[in-house]
């Protein structure tokens, strides 16, 4: 009989015995389709790379919340979305995050982290260079955002996520 004291240690235990049963590679495999930390560090919450946030309900923004994901590394500033979606600043911030229940800095930060997450995974590229390439200009942005989100230093992140890749 095996227990577990809540969701995300339940979580913690199916991974464990996925690896005893069917070894470190599918457990890596489970983990990173759930995203989940194969091996979650005490002071580490579990995270979801997929965004919270809703779709908005004017068209304008819904094309915009698409249009982003390919356009990272270029100006995504508060000013920028606003007049690529045809509003004043003030408006669009507002009308944003009413419909998608956050600020557009911050969905525009989630979405970062999600594509540095993605390369940090798949590909040797340095850490400068996916920092650059999601948008971030700097490698200590990427940190500071990456830490925020993810509670671990993108190196770290590599680290788990390849360590039996």
């Amino acid at each position: 009989m095996y227990t577990s004291a809540g969701v995300t240690a339940g979580m913690d235990l199916a991974l464990a015995l996925v690896e005893d049963d069917h070894g470190p590679a599918l457990a890596l495999e489970v983990a990173r389709q759930l995203v989940l930390f194969m091996k979650r560090p005490g002071s580490q919450s579990q995270f979801s790379g997929h965004l919270t946030a809703q779709l908005a309900d004017r068209q304008p923004l819904r094309e915009l919340q698409g249009w982003l994901s390919d356009h990272l590394d270029e100006d995504l500033s508060v000013g920028a979305l606003a007049a690529r979606v045809n509003m004043s600043t003030r408006t669009f911030a507002r009308a944003f995050k009413a419909e998608v229940g956050t600020t557009p800095a911050d969905y525009v930060e989630r979405l970062r982290v999600g594509a540095a997450r993605h390369w940090l995974e798949t590909t040797d590229r340095a850490v400068a260079d996916i920092a650059r390439g999601c948008g971030f200009g700097t490698t200590e942005t990427m940190y500071r955002a990456f830490n925020r989100a993810v509670r671990v230093s993108p190196i770290e992140y590599r680290r788990r996520f390849r360590a039996s890749a």
